[in-house]
């Protein structure tokens, strides 16, 4: 039974996960793994815990505020 972790940052929502967890689902499912036995775990984790080049995300790529 395949499992798959998907990491995403924090925000990402319900709706676009969804559609990950289906459309991962269908690859297995395309390679003949029955649908039930595939498991899909979505992640969201704050940019203040992922770490890219050294750094906080949420420093890396800080928001600017709108004008």
């Amino acid at each position: 039974m395949p499992i798959v972790h998907v990491n995403v940052w924090e925000g990402f929502g319900k709706e676009k996960a969804k559609i990950v967890i289906q459309k991962i689902t269908k690859v297995f499912v395309d390679l003949g793994i029955p649908r039930q036995a595939v498991e899909v775990i979505v992640h969201e984790i704050p940019k203040s815990r992922w770490g890219i080049g050294g750094e906080p995300a949420s420093e890396k790529f800080e928001e600017t505020p709108s004008k």
